[in-house]
């Protein structure tokens, strides 16, 4: 069974950082892309960023510039290390896996889906 883990969230203070991590289990993703989608209370579930098997990263604009995507492929892992977070970063962070390289921004365009991860920014 095909599972992604997260971990990292937690409460910090605006202006703060948290590292996100993702580590599939079950099989290995060095040919997927991965990506992270974040969803607010009474919000739907919007794009953070992605990453492909290259290395090639797309962010959303709300992100770019503070969010940094990585992957580790010989670890399985995947990072998302945020900076300067804001009150409006507060959401459930969750990691995603899909098919192929186009960084694709589309909650549909995912196969797998993580439980979440909480990050609550405080102003």
């Amino acid at each position: 069974q095909v599972q992604l883990v997260e971990s990292g969230g937690g409460l910090v203070q605006a202006g703060g950082s948290l590292t996100l991590s993702c580590a599939p289990s079950g099989r290995t993703f060095s040919s997927y892309r991965m990506a992270w989608f974040r969803q607010a209370p009474g919000k739907e579930r919007e794009f953070v960023s992605t990453i492909n098997s290259n290395g090639f990263t797309k962010y959303a604009d709300s992100v770019k510039g503070r969010f940094t995507l990585s992957r580790d492929n010989a670890k399985n892992t995947v990072l998302l290390q945020m900076n300067s977070l804001k009150s409006e970063d507060t959401a459930v962070y969750y990691c995603a896996a899909g098919r192929g390289m186009a960084l694709l921004t589309t909650p549909g365009s995912y196969d797998y889906w993580g439980q979440g991860t909480q990050v609550t920014v405080s102003s």
